[in-house]
């Protein structure tokens, strides 16, 4: 068992978006749903919401891939890099917070996305109305903008993504591994990822069997990613 692990490890495991690959639920229905139903959208700027680790950018990426949009990080924002930014007619603008992008960029490309009919997907943590933006104008955007809720994964979601990670290395595990990690771990697809990667890791290291019992040595207190 050790050679099949070391080989996958050695190939590398970069988190695939696609379409596919995304594990559905009640948690991220709605999401999905806006994603899949553009460009029949309710604004030409939409906002989605969730924790981190939720799916929202596996979400935005499907979406993208679909749309032709460019993604960019929300610290990024400049008042000059609007034209770029909205060339292809779409963007995701991921992980916007308060204090990290510049009000008066953010107000300028969604005046510039609006009067291009580009369309515009935000990702952030929190609601766009509760940032409390300095400029009132973008307050008022804001305010007006569409927002789609993302929950934490539940227990069964977060099995199912568990034991598609382990197939993804190759890694045959049993139900009682899979119900101590749930029992472990906090409620995101992050920290489900960064679990699998440590217990390939180790077992490799070790040269062990991912097993409950390895877990169990790693994980004695609740893990975060």
């Amino acid at each position: 068992m050790a050679t099949p692990r070391q080989l996958a490890l050695a190939l590398g495991h970069g988190e695939s978006f696609a379409r596919e690959d995304l594990l559905e639920g009640p948690e991220n229905a709605a999401a999905l749903k806006l994603i899949e139903q553009w460009p029949d959208w309710p604004s030409r700027t939409v906002a989605l919401v969730g924790p981190q680790g939720s799916g929202k950018s596996h979400l935005a990426a499907i979406w993208a891939a679909t749309a032709g949009a460019r993604v960019i990080s929300g610290h990024t924002l400049d008042e000059t890099g609007g034209p770029t930014a909205l060339a292809t007619g779409a963007l995701v603008v991921e992980d916007l917070a308060v204090g990290i992008f510049d009000e008066r960029a953010l107000f300028h490309l969604l005046n510039m996305a609006r009067a291009e009919k580009a369309d515009v997907l935000i990702t952030a943590r929190t609601t766009p109305i509760a940032w409390q933006a300095n400029l009132p104008d973008l307050m008022s955007r804001l305010r007006a903008l569409p927002v789609v809720t993302l929950d934490p994964p539940s227990d069964t979601l977060l099995r199912a993504v568990l034991v598609k990670l382990f197939a993804d290395r190759q890694l045959a595990v049993d139900e009682s591994l899979i119900g101590y990690l749930v029992s472990r771990m906090e409620r995101s697809f992050a920290a489900a990822g960064s679990m699998v990667a440590t217990l390939d890791r180790e077992a490799l290291r070790q040269q062990r069997p991912v097993t409950r019992s390895l877990a169990s040595e790693l994980f004695r207190d609740p893990v975060t990613p």
